[in-house]
Protein backbone atom coordinates (compact mmCIF):
# COMPACT_ATOMS: atom_id res chain seq x y z
CA UNK A 1 0.00 0.00 0.00
CA UNK A 2 1.31 3.15 -0.83
CA UNK A 3 2.91 5.51 2.14
CA UNK A 4 0.45 8.22 1.90
CA UNK A 5 -2.17 5.91 2.82
CA UNK A 6 -0.32 5.39 5.56
CA UNK A 7 -0.96 7.11 9.26
CA UNK A 8 0.91 6.85 12.70
CA UNK A 9 3.85 5.14 13.23
CA UNK A 10 5.71 2.39 15.51
CA UNK A 11 3.30 0.25 16.92
CA UNK A 12 0.45 2.24 15.53
CA UNK A 13 1.17 2.64 12.10
CA UNK A 14 -2.03 2.21 10.50
CA UNK A 15 -3.48 1.73 6.72
CA UNK A 16 -6.11 3.37 5.28
CA UNK A 17 -8.66 0.90 3.82
CA UNK A 18 -10.97 3.14 1.79
CA UNK A 19 -14.72 1.80 0.88
CA UNK A 20 -14.29 -1.11 3.00
CA UNK A 21 -17.58 -1.36 3.68
CA UNK A 22 -20.20 -2.91 1.33
CA UNK A 23 -23.85 -1.75 1.71
CA UNK A 24 -27.02 -2.90 -0.32
CA UNK A 25 -28.47 -0.84 -2.73
CA UNK A 26 -29.99 2.11 -0.45
CA UNK A 27 -28.12 1.93 2.29
CA UNK A 28 -26.20 4.48 4.21
CA UNK A 29 -25.62 6.23 7.24
CA UNK A 30 -25.72 9.90 7.46
CA UNK A 31 -23.69 10.00 10.56
CA UNK A 32 -21.90 6.83 12.18
CA UNK A 33 -22.32 8.38 15.58
CA UNK A 34 -21.46 5.04 16.94
CA UNK A 35 -19.48 1.96 16.63
CA UNK A 36 -18.40 -1.38 18.13
CA UNK A 37 -17.01 -4.59 17.81
CA UNK A 38 -18.75 -8.22 19.01
CA UNK A 39 -16.89 -10.90 20.27
CA UNK A 40 -16.93 -12.48 16.66
CA UNK A 41 -15.96 -9.44 15.28
CA UNK A 42 -19.23 -8.12 13.57
CA UNK A 43 -19.17 -4.38 13.25
CA UNK A 44 -21.86 -2.51 14.68
CA UNK A 45 -22.40 0.64 12.99
CA UNK A 46 -25.08 3.16 15.20
CA UNK A 47 -25.83 5.87 12.74
CA UNK A 48 -28.27 8.73 12.08
CA UNK A 49 -29.47 7.53 8.56
CA UNK A 50 -32.41 4.96 7.91
CA UNK A 51 -31.44 1.78 9.26
CA UNK A 52 -29.89 3.10 12.78
CA UNK A 53 -28.30 -0.04 13.48
CA UNK A 54 -26.45 -1.56 10.58
CA UNK A 55 -24.39 -4.83 10.96
CA UNK A 56 -21.16 -5.93 9.27
CA UNK A 57 -18.96 -9.04 9.18
CA UNK A 58 -14.83 -8.07 9.53
CA UNK A 59 -14.89 -8.22 5.86
CA UNK A 60 -17.33 -5.20 5.43
CA UNK A 61 -20.41 -7.67 4.17
CA UNK A 62 -23.42 -6.47 5.25
CA UNK A 63 -25.21 -8.74 7.54
CA UNK A 64 -28.45 -7.18 8.74
CA UNK A 65 -29.77 -4.00 9.90
CA UNK A 66 -32.42 -2.72 12.70
CA UNK A 67 -34.09 0.03 14.86
CA UNK A 68 -35.69 1.53 12.04
CA UNK A 69 -38.62 2.24 14.85
CA UNK A 70 -36.90 2.13 18.00
CA UNK A 71 -34.40 5.31 17.66
CA UNK A 72 -34.44 8.70 16.91
CA UNK A 73 -31.06 9.81 17.34
CA UNK A 74 -28.13 7.93 17.58
CA UNK A 75 -25.14 8.84 19.87
CA UNK A 76 -23.24 6.09 21.78
CA UNK A 77 -22.88 2.27 21.32
CA UNK A 78 -21.67 -0.14 23.84
CA UNK A 79 -20.98 -4.03 23.58
CA UNK A 80 -20.90 -5.97 26.86
CA UNK A 81 -18.63 -9.48 27.80
CA UNK A 82 -21.92 -10.89 26.93
CA UNK A 83 -22.12 -9.24 23.04
CA UNK A 84 -25.51 -7.39 24.66
CA UNK A 85 -25.66 -3.39 23.04
CA UNK A 86 -26.17 -0.42 24.70
CA UNK A 87 -27.39 1.73 22.43
CA UNK A 88 -27.65 5.75 24.04
CA UNK A 89 -30.12 7.35 22.21
CA UNK A 90 -29.52 11.04 22.60
CA UNK A 91 -33.22 12.20 21.08
CA UNK A 92 -34.94 10.18 22.66
CA UNK A 93 -33.24 10.65 26.43
CA UNK A 94 -33.05 6.79 26.81
CA UNK A 95 -30.27 3.97 27.06
CA UNK A 96 -31.53 0.88 25.69
CA UNK A 97 -29.84 -2.69 26.28
CA UNK A 98 -30.71 -4.87 23.55
CA UNK A 99 -29.76 -8.36 21.67
CA UNK A 100 -27.87 -8.28 18.50
CA UNK A 101 -30.71 -9.15 16.32
CA UNK A 102 -32.44 -6.07 18.03
CA UNK A 103 -34.35 -7.48 20.86
CA UNK A 104 -35.31 -4.90 23.42
CA UNK A 105 -34.27 -5.84 27.10
CA UNK A 106 -34.30 -3.04 28.93
CA UNK A 107 -34.89 0.38 28.80
CA UNK A 108 -33.37 3.65 31.25
CA UNK A 109 -34.86 6.61 30.64
CA UNK A 110 -38.42 7.66 29.50
CA UNK A 111 -38.67 8.34 26.14
CA UNK A 112 -39.20 11.41 24.94
CA UNK A 113 -38.83 13.01 28.43
CA UNK A 114 -35.64 14.92 29.16
CA UNK A 115 -34.99 15.92 32.70
CA UNK A 116 -34.51 19.54 33.80
CA UNK A 117 -31.79 20.93 32.49
CA UNK A 118 -28.68 20.73 34.12
CA UNK A 119 -30.51 19.84 37.18
CA UNK A 120 -28.63 16.33 37.92
CA UNK A 121 -31.70 14.27 37.33
CA UNK A 122 -30.94 11.47 34.28
CA UNK A 123 -31.47 12.02 31.49
CA UNK A 124 -31.08 15.30 29.33
CA UNK A 125 -29.40 14.16 25.76
CA UNK A 126 -27.28 11.21 27.03
CA UNK A 127 -24.46 10.25 25.19
CA UNK A 128 -22.85 6.91 26.10
CA UNK A 129 -22.28 3.87 28.26
CA UNK A 130 -19.14 2.31 30.16
CA UNK A 131 -19.77 -1.36 31.94
CA UNK A 132 -17.76 -1.43 34.82
CA UNK A 133 -15.56 -4.77 34.16
CA UNK A 134 -15.67 -6.50 37.86
CA UNK A 135 -19.94 -6.15 38.74
CA UNK A 136 -21.50 -5.19 34.93
CA UNK A 137 -22.51 -1.88 36.90
CA UNK A 138 -23.50 0.82 34.19
CA UNK A 139 -22.10 4.14 33.60
CA UNK A 140 -23.99 6.64 31.56
CA UNK A 141 -22.86 10.11 30.50
CA UNK A 142 -25.53 12.77 30.35
CA UNK A 143 -24.48 14.74 28.87
CA UNK A 144 -25.34 17.97 26.00
CA UNK A 145 -27.77 19.47 28.97
CA UNK A 146 -26.65 17.80 31.60
CA UNK A 147 -23.37 17.74 33.52
CA UNK A 148 -23.29 14.22 35.54
CA UNK A 149 -22.26 10.70 35.34
CA UNK A 150 -25.11 8.35 36.65
CA UNK A 151 -24.21 5.01 37.92
CA UNK A 152 -26.84 2.09 37.60
CA UNK A 153 -27.06 -1.48 38.44
CA UNK A 154 -27.20 -4.24 35.64
CA UNK A 155 -30.78 -4.17 35.76
CA UNK A 156 -30.96 -0.50 35.61
CA UNK A 157 -31.80 0.94 39.27
CA UNK A 158 -29.82 4.14 39.83
CA UNK A 159 -27.61 3.79 42.32
CA UNK A 160 -25.77 7.26 42.70
CA UNK A 161 -24.86 10.64 40.04
CA UNK A 162 -21.96 13.08 40.11
CA UNK A 163 -20.77 15.92 38.77
CA UNK A 164 -21.68 19.64 38.41
CA UNK A 165 -21.18 22.34 35.73
CA UNK A 166 -17.95 23.89 35.31
CA UNK A 167 -14.18 23.52 34.63
CA UNK A 168 -12.70 22.67 38.00
CA UNK A 169 -12.00 18.31 39.06
CA UNK A 170 -15.21 16.68 38.79
CA UNK A 171 -17.13 19.28 36.99
CA UNK A 172 -18.18 18.89 33.05
CA UNK A 173 -18.58 21.11 30.30
CA UNK A 174 -20.44 18.67 28.08
CA UNK A 175 -20.19 14.82 29.27
CA UNK A 176 -19.24 13.46 25.99
CA UNK A 177 -18.16 9.45 25.76
CA UNK A 178 -17.24 7.67 28.98
CA UNK A 179 -15.26 4.15 29.27
CA UNK A 180 -14.24 1.97 31.96
CA UNK A 181 -10.66 0.47 31.92
CA UNK A 182 -9.69 -3.29 33.42
CA UNK A 183 -9.40 -1.85 36.94
CA UNK A 184 -12.81 -0.42 37.13
CA UNK A 185 -11.22 3.60 36.84
CA UNK A 186 -14.00 5.79 34.71
CA UNK A 187 -13.25 8.43 32.27
CA UNK A 188 -14.63 10.90 31.05
CA UNK A 189 -14.21 12.37 27.72
CA UNK A 190 -15.19 16.10 29.29
CA UNK A 191 -15.05 17.86 25.51
CA UNK A 192 -15.38 21.58 26.10
CA UNK A 193 -12.97 21.51 28.87
CA UNK A 194 -10.88 19.90 26.37
CA UNK A 195 -9.87 16.78 29.02
CA UNK A 196 -10.28 13.80 30.32
CA UNK A 197 -11.45 13.14 33.83
CA UNK A 198 -10.59 9.93 35.80
CA UNK A 199 -12.98 8.49 38.38
CA UNK A 200 -12.83 5.66 40.95
CA UNK A 201 -15.83 3.27 40.82
CA UNK A 202 -17.50 5.90 43.68
CA UNK A 203 -17.04 8.80 41.76
CA UNK A 204 -14.17 10.16 43.78
CA UNK A 205 -11.85 12.11 41.07
CA UNK A 206 -8.41 10.43 40.59
CA UNK A 207 -6.26 12.59 37.74
CA UNK A 208 -7.11 14.70 34.87
CA UNK A 209 -5.64 14.89 31.24
CA UNK A 210 -4.58 17.84 29.21
CA UNK A 211 -3.26 18.98 26.37
CA UNK A 212 -5.61 17.40 24.04
CA UNK A 213 -8.56 19.65 21.76
CA UNK A 214 -12.57 18.42 22.05
CA UNK A 215 -11.91 15.14 23.11
CA UNK A 216 -15.33 13.46 21.54
CA UNK A 217 -14.41 9.61 21.23
CA UNK A 218 -12.83 7.16 24.45
CA UNK A 219 -11.78 3.98 23.55
CA UNK A 220 -9.58 1.57 25.88
CA UNK A 221 -8.22 -1.63 24.76
CA UNK A 222 -7.25 -4.72 26.75
CA UNK A 223 -3.72 -3.92 26.77
CA UNK A 224 -4.98 -0.41 28.75
CA UNK A 225 -4.44 1.54 25.57
CA UNK A 226 -6.58 4.62 25.35
CA UNK A 227 -7.67 5.86 22.26
CA UNK A 228 -9.11 9.27 22.09
CA UNK A 229 -11.06 11.11 19.32
CA UNK A 230 -9.99 14.91 19.10
CA UNK A 231 -12.97 16.39 17.38
CA UNK A 232 -10.61 19.56 16.44
CA UNK A 233 -11.83 23.15 15.54
CA UNK A 234 -15.92 23.79 17.13
CA UNK A 235 -15.89 27.19 14.54
CA UNK A 236 -15.20 28.15 11.54
CA UNK A 237 -12.95 30.93 13.15
CA UNK A 238 -10.31 28.05 14.24
CA UNK A 239 -11.14 25.48 11.37
CA UNK A 240 -7.89 26.40 9.76
CA UNK A 241 -5.82 26.38 12.78
CA UNK A 242 -2.67 23.31 12.87
CA UNK A 243 -2.11 20.38 15.41
CA UNK A 244 -5.73 20.87 16.99
CA UNK A 245 -7.67 17.85 15.23
CA UNK A 246 -9.50 16.28 14.13
CA UNK A 247 -7.22 12.93 14.91
CA UNK A 248 -6.93 10.19 16.94
CA UNK A 249 -4.59 10.50 19.87
CA UNK A 250 -3.11 7.31 21.12
CA UNK A 251 -2.21 7.61 25.11
CA UNK A 252 -0.92 4.96 27.97
CA UNK A 253 -3.21 4.91 31.18
CA UNK A 254 -0.90 7.56 32.60
CA UNK A 255 -2.07 9.95 30.28
CA UNK A 256 0.98 9.66 28.30
CA UNK A 257 0.79 10.55 24.45
CA UNK A 258 2.27 7.72 22.55
CA UNK A 259 0.46 8.53 19.05
CA UNK A 260 -1.23 11.02 17.19
CA UNK A 261 -3.14 9.44 14.12
CA UNK A 262 -4.11 12.13 11.67
CA UNK A 263 -1.71 15.62 11.07
CA UNK A 264 -3.03 16.59 7.95
CA UNK A 265 -6.27 18.77 9.41
CA UNK A 266 -10.25 18.74 8.66
CA UNK A 267 -10.97 16.94 5.68
CA UNK A 268 -12.26 14.21 3.47
CA UNK A 269 -8.99 13.31 1.53
CA UNK A 270 -7.65 9.55 2.03
CA UNK A 271 -6.03 9.83 5.67
CA UNK A 272 -8.16 12.64 7.03
CA UNK A 273 -10.51 12.97 9.40
CA UNK A 274 -13.77 15.95 9.38
CA UNK A 275 -15.49 14.50 13.10
CA UNK A 276 -14.05 11.59 14.82
CA UNK A 277 -16.97 10.48 17.17
CA UNK A 278 -16.28 6.88 18.10
CA UNK A 279 -13.89 4.78 18.34
CA UNK A 280 -13.43 0.86 18.63
CA UNK A 281 -10.91 -2.24 17.93
CA UNK A 282 -11.48 -5.48 16.99
CA UNK A 283 -9.23 -8.39 17.87
CA UNK A 284 -6.26 -7.82 14.83
CA UNK A 285 -6.03 -4.23 16.40
CA UNK A 286 -7.87 -3.00 13.20
CA UNK A 287 -9.27 0.19 14.08
CA UNK A 288 -13.06 1.47 13.23
CA UNK A 289 -13.58 5.06 13.56
CA UNK A 290 -17.41 6.92 13.14
CA UNK A 291 -17.44 10.46 12.24
CA UNK A 292 -20.57 12.56 12.41
CA UNK A 293 -18.96 14.45 9.15
CA UNK A 294 -22.74 15.44 8.11
CA UNK A 295 -23.59 17.35 11.08
CA UNK A 296 -20.24 18.90 11.35
CA UNK A 297 -20.09 19.88 7.57
CA UNK A 298 -23.60 21.64 8.67
CA UNK A 299 -22.13 23.37 11.70
CA UNK A 300 -19.68 24.71 9.50
CA UNK A 301 -21.58 25.29 6.60
CA UNK A 302 -20.25 23.28 4.18
CA UNK A 303 -22.45 20.80 1.70
CA UNK A 304 -22.75 17.73 3.24
CA UNK A 305 -24.26 15.57 1.01
CA UNK A 306 -22.53 12.40 0.53
CA UNK A 307 -19.73 12.76 2.77
CA UNK A 308 -17.73 10.07 4.32
CA UNK A 309 -18.65 9.35 7.85
CA UNK A 310 -17.03 6.18 8.64
CA UNK A 311 -13.32 4.97 8.48
CA UNK A 312 -11.78 1.39 8.82
CA UNK A 313 -8.05 1.63 9.69
CA UNK A 314 -5.80 -1.98 8.96
CA UNK A 315 -2.72 -2.35 11.70
CA UNK A 316 0.51 -2.48 9.56
CA UNK A 317 2.21 -5.18 9.88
Amino acid sequence: MADNLKLGSGSFTYEVTPEWENLPDGYSWTDAAGVAVDSQDRVYIFNRGEHPIIILDSDGKFLSSWGEDIFTKAHGITIGPDDMLYCTDEGDHTVRKCTPEGEILLTIGTPGRPSKPYGGDPFNRCTDVAIDPMNGDLYVSDGYVNARVHKYSPNGDLLFSWGTPGTDPGEFNLVHNIATDKDGFVYVADRENHRIQVFDRMGKFQTQWNNMHRPCAIYISDEQVVYVGELGAGMPVNQATPNIGPRIAVMNSKGELLERIGSSGYGFDIGQFAAPHSICLDSNKDMYIGEVAWTNCKNMGYPADGVRSFQKLTLAN
